[in-house]
């Protein structure tokens, strides 16, 4: 999981958001628009035969205009004493921050972001990417030099034909990443992006035409090649992003100490910052619904929250978050709680909070978690009294609750489960989206090599997810907080994506195989759980499942699948959004929309087809489902409220779990 999905929130984006903008940014002064058109009025036609002269004389002349206002010239009065003083300052404050650092680390072990980033760990995956990439044919390289040739030629004719004092030419490309004015008010910038972009687009065509590899090769070639163009945008460096070239003049270079203080604490940390870390606590104004921790294991915690309803329904809800993140994904803040919503609808709510991996947990394996789920249902039966509980499994928890029902229908308890909800959960992994590109051996090998104690350090992870989405999760905060040397935003969704988990390596290397390489959960009776052989076909038990449409981690072509395994009745939602936004999406918020189709449809192009659209949250759909079940209401006294007269707790919610690391 990760906070891509944050479904656009984070409008961080790299040298096209306000929030990256000064106020020089937001208009053109006059002697901007003056040089400008300047440089724009001197440039001829071009002539084909010559244009290799034209553009970098052009360039030449770009470079100039842009400059010309800080150089001297026989008008220019003496600097500024105190602006040179200024300049000294950041220089100074830059080399002994880096004169530190280099101090700080002597003698300690290399940082983990300097691990994972020697080039050695990934050189069999780049290898391959080159080894596959058709650029080094002759007539490709024709071709590219000549359409380059004519997108110069384009881009500067466009200049050249503007009258003087217009706006900036459109261009042919778009990208939000070039949003803002400034890359299109020099030629120089223009032509910048203008190549950037072409490059990115013939790259990726040439990858859609090479021949002779299998689909899932196909696919990793796909990735490879958006990795290596996102990380070469000329966005992200500092003399080909004039943004940062103006914020570096504007502030005397004070932006990059800046930018070098927060990269420095982001090595310390081994991990990139995307938000402020001091303006959140656990329990204070985040994972703060009201609850106590009612039992506890080595494994996880079960927490179960106050209810806010004089009655609730007789059959509780039992919470099974992913452990690769914090289950407070559900419980952000009281405007997007899914804990604290699911409460104030009258259920019973417990959550598992899962312990971060330690020493302690080398010999973890799948069937350690499929037997925990099974531990919580039968804690809740027996601390409310009742016969069956409600269910939900988010990703890889959903992936596993999966499992655990066909272990109860194998064993014949299939009904002490009333219905399992799936939140963007897989089983069926032939389509399983982007995390398919980390199965490789050499990749799983790194990951093994990276692993101490048994376990995986979560900020590796972290890392693998942001990789996902490196435009939005990498470079974004690089240009913004490193070049630019802005603040971070206060963001509870970053904060909770930054918060991260280790993971049990022995689980972690057996699920990526047997699931995401080898499929095997499908296959019936393949997979051995406890000693039980799992059968999916076994499950009848009543199920609604939520797919995100835009979700590029559990995609909804792969979770319908889910549907095809089942023997009992099902519901299938098709939200807006991705893998976290479309989860977590409540009723006042008034965003996104989901899809459902009331017929039978056998593949999800059908049930599109055929889908009725509704705007708004799922979750008053979901919660009417839940009722359909048949249920009665009991008071809310005794044990339905955690912590009262004879009841000891162990600790308030969100308990000790989720704050360790």
């Amino acid at each position: 999981m990760s906070a891509q999905t944050i479904g656009g929130k984070a409008d961080n984006r790299t040298g096209g958001n306000k929030a990256g903008r000064s106020k020089s940014d937001k208009k053109t002064t006059k002697a901007d628009t003056t040089q400008t058109c300047a440089t724009s009025a001197s440039i001829p036609s071009l002539d084909q035969k010559t244009v290799l002269e034209d553009l970098v004389r052009k360039q030449g002349e770009a470079f100039q205009a842009l400059f010309s206002p800080f150089l001297p010239t026989a008008q220019t009065p003496p600097p500024d004493p105190a602006d040179i003083q200024h300049w000294a300052m950041s220089a100074a404050k830059l080399q002994k921050m880096w004169l530190d650092f280099g101090a700080e680390q002597a003698g300690k072990v290399e940082p983990m972001l300097a691990r994972m980033g020697d080039p050695s760990r990934w050189s069999a995956w780049s290898g391959e990417w080159l080894e596959k990439f058709p650029l080094a044919r002759p007539e490709t390289q024709k071709a590219l030099w000549q359409e380059g040739v004519d997108l110069w030629a384009s881009v500067l004719g466009a200049y050249a034909k503007a009258p003087a004092g217009s706006p900036a030419p459109d261009l042919p490309r778009r990208d939000r990443r070039f949003s803002d004015p400034k890359w299109r008010e020099q030629p120089v910038f223009a032509l910048i992006h203008q190549t950037y972009l072409l490059l990115t687009e013939r790259l990726g065509a040439m990858v859609d035409d090479v021949g002779g590899l299998p689909e899932e090769q196909h696919e990793l070639l796909r990735f490879l090649t958006r990795v290596v163009t996102d990380s070469l945008s000329p966005a992200n460096f500092p003399m080909t992003n004039p943004m940062v070239i103006e914020r570096t003049l504007e502030t005397h270079g004070e932006n990059l100490v800046r930018g070098v203080e927060h990269l420095l604490n982001d090595l310390r940390r081994g991990q990139l910052t995307h938000t402020r870390s001091d303006a959140f606590e656990l329990g204070r104004n985040i994972a703060a619904t009201p609850g106590k921790v009612v039992h506890e294991t080595p494994l996880f915690q079960l927490i179960q929250y106050t209810p806010t309803t004089e009655t609730v329904a007789e059959t509780p809800l039992v919470i099974f978050p992913p452990w690769i993140n914090r289950f407070y994904i559900l419980d952000l803040n009281p405007g997007n709680s899914f804990i604290r919503w699911a409460v104030e609808q009258g259920l019973s709510v417990f959550v598992v909070s899962w312990k971060s991996a330690d020493a302690s947990m080398a010999d973890i394996a799948w069937d350690d978690y499929v037997k925990a789920q099974i531990e919580a249902i039968e804690l809740v039966r027996a601390r409310l009294s009742v016969e069956k509980v409600h269910t939900i499994g988010y990703c890889v928890a959903g992936t596993t609750l999966a499992a655990t029902l066909a272990l109860l229908a194998r064993r014949g308890l299939a009904d002490r489960v009333a219905s399992a909800t799936f939140f963007t959960a897989q089983v069926d992994f032939e389509k399983a989206g982007d995390l398919k590109h980390f199965i490789e051996d050499p990749l799983i090998r790194m990951f093994e090599s990276l692993t101490t104690d048994g376990y995986l350090d979560g900020r590796y992870m972290a890392a693998t997810f942001n990789l996902l989405r490196p435009s939005d999760l990498i470079w974004n905060y690089v240009v913004n907080n490193y070049l630019l040397g802005q603040d971070y935003p206060a963001f509870d969704l970053l904060y909770w994506n930054g918060d991260t988990t280790n993971l049990p390596f022995g689980w972690l290397k057996a699920y990526l195989i047997d699931l995401y390489r080898d499929n095997r959960l499908v296959v019936p009776d393949d997979l051995m759980i406890d000693g039980t052989p799992i059968d999916l076909h076994r499950i009848k038990t009543p199920c609604y499942i939520q797919a995100g449409r835009l979700d590029h981690i559990a995609p909804a072509e792969s979770v319908w699948k889910l549907t095809r395994h089942l023997s009992g009745p099902w519901k299938f939602v098709l939200a807006g959004s991705g893998h976290i936004a479309g989860v977590v999406n409540p009723p006042q918020s008034g965003k996104y929309q989901y899809w459902l189709n009331a017929n039978d449809p056998h593949s999800l192009d059908e049930f599109i087809a055929g889908s009725v659209e509704t705007k708004g949250s799922w979750w008053p759909d979901w919660i009417e489902w839940i009722r359909s079940q048949g249920d009665t209401q009991v008071p809310a006294g005794g044990l339905r409220t955690p912590g009262g007269k004879g009841d000891p707790a162990i600790e308030d919610a969100p308990g000790r779990y989720v704050k360790q690391h």
